[in-house]
């Protein structure tokens, strides 16, 4: 069977919201019969994307409100 994990990619001090952010990535590994094969990165997300989309301010491409700016960069 199929194992979803997510696991920290990076982290940084986030200046929009003055704490540490962490950018997730979504792995799907293979189930164990097939062993040769590596994971599966099905998405991304920031450890803080739900608070920054209630700030009034666009923050950065991993809330979904400013596709142009990314702070792990």
């Amino acid at each position: 069977m199929a194992r979803q994990v997510w696991q920290v990619l990076k982290t940084k001090h986030c200046e929009r919201i003055g704490e540490i952010a962490s950018l997730e990535v979504h792995l799907i590994f293979p189930a164990d019969i097939l062993p040769d094969q590596g994971p599966r990165v099905i998405g991304h997300r920031c450890s803080h994307g739900l608070r920054c989309n209630q700030l009034d301010s666009p923050t950065c491409q991993w809330a979904g409100t400013l596709p142009g700016y990314d702070p792990f960069c």
